[in-house]
């Protein structure tokens, strides 16, 4: 019960703060977009706060130290709508590579138009590579950091998805390193719930991997690689953890 009514809480919070940053989003509209950016992500640390308040969900950062100085690609594991916020927090000014659906939401998605993402559609498979190549040049040579889950979608904890080159490709082809991210943020904030539970999440940053004499494929199963076997080692703490679905070896 008690997780319930943290949790009406958090999204109380939410239902009330979002609007009032999209407002403020919109009189930020004028301003170049890696000011606006800073505007419009102020949300985020206020969000974060608000659940940690809220529902008593902290986090913690293991391989700090291998975040590169410039801008680059972050490959992360996607378990549920926290990494997103999280992110945010932990690398520099960053866009995201999303579905363009996702900027339909309201409040939500329209406040997400304005922070420069690389919004793609799936159904069209060539425009979307060409798209990711073209604005992802131009977002790292504003400053900003890409963001894409190289899975595509979110994934239960315990489970992998297939990853997919897309992230490697682009780190190729920009000659950009792309940093791996494993969590277990899933474990505590389920994909689709509505309930968030108290306890302390784990995200860890690995190495990055240099595109110079690596085909995507080989990078892809680096990544995969890497971030899995992080995975089997941060999993199984949280109250959601599925640890009757173990993660398939590597292929």
């Amino acid at each position: 019960m008690l997780v319930w009514i943290r949790s009406c809480l958090y999204w109380l919070g939410l239902a009330v703060i979002t609007p009032l940053f999209f407002t403020l989003g919109l009189l930020a509209f004028p301003l170049p977009a890696m000011q606006r950016h800073r505007v419009i992500t102020l949300w985020t640390p206020v969000m974060m706060w608000w659940l940690r308040l809220t529902c008593g969900l902290r986090y913690k950062v293991i391989g700090a130290e291998n975040i590169p100085t410039t801008p680059s690609i972050i490959a992360c594991k996607h378990q549920s709508g926290w990494e997103t916020m999280a992110l945010q927090l932990i690398f520099p000014q960053q866009v995201w590579v999303l579905k363009r659906e996702l900027l339909w939401i309201p409040f939500f998605g329209w406040g997400l138009a304005m922070t420069s993402p690389i919004a793609i559609d799936r159904g069209d498979r060539v425009r979307a590579a060409q798209r990711l190549i073209d604005q992802g040049r131009e977002r790292l040579k504003t400053g900003f950091w890409i963001v894409i889950f190289p899975e595509g979608t979110r994934i239960p904890p315990g489970q992998r998805g297939k990853y997919k080159q897309g992230a490697a490709r682009l780190a190729r082809d920009l000659e950009t390193p792309l940093v791996p991210v494993a969590l277990n943020a899933g474990e505590f904030w389920p994909r689709n719930s509505f309930r968030k539970y108290p306890g302390e999440i784990t995200v860890v940053v690995g190495k990055p991997i240099v595109p110079a004499g690596q085909t995507p494929d080989q990078m892809t199963k680096e990544l995969e690689n890497w971030i899995e076997a992080r995975q089997s080692e941060i999993s199984g703490v949280g109250p959601c953890a599925n640890t009757a679905s173990p993660v398939k070896p590597s292929h």
